[in-house]
């Protein structure tokens, strides 16, 4: 597995399909959910993504990095996925601890939030995340605010 963080302006266009075929394969299409993919926070996002080195080109784990003030008050995460042939391999704890250790690297900051699909609460807890207010619809799928101070 090969790490990647880009800004939006560094990413070839095949990089660029690739996250966004992966998000689309999952958000979209296994999750059975047809909601407005580009939401115009890609230019905002770093882009974190591992490629499976035996084809560069396959993205298998992505994030979008969020630093403060560009999607919530705090710095956050954001489109979480993990190619469904990659799963149960512990990809997605290592994707989520990358992340987070990129986001303090990069913005000095330990607090992070996150709006996660609910049935993901103990995934995002077993980080050091907590929810934060009352669940919530997001283009029908149950969510909830999480955050991670320390």
């Amino acid at each position: 597995m090969k790490w990647v963080l880009k800004k939006f302006e560094e990413l070839s266009v095949d990089e660029f399909h690739e996250i966004l075929k992966l998000r689309i394969n999952i958000f979209v299409v296994e999750q059975n959910c047809p909601y407005p993919e580009l939401d115009n926070k890609d230019k905002d996002a770093l882009h974190f993504f591992a490629v499976f080195e035996e084809n560069p080109l396959k993205v298998v784990a992505y994030t979008r990095l969020f630093a403060p003030g560009d999607y919530y008050n705090f710095a956050a995460i954001g489109r979480v996925v993990v190619d469904k042939n990659f799963r149960g391999k512990m990809l997605g704890h290592e994707l989520i601890k990358r992340s987070i250790s990129e986001i303090e690297t990069l913005f000095k900051t330990k607090i992070i939030k996150i709006g996660a699909q609910t049935y993901l609460k103990k995934f995002y807890e077993s980080h050091g995340f907590n929810q934060i207010g009352e669940g919530y619809l997001e283009d029908g799928i149950p969510h909830i605010h999480m955050i991670k101070e320390e």
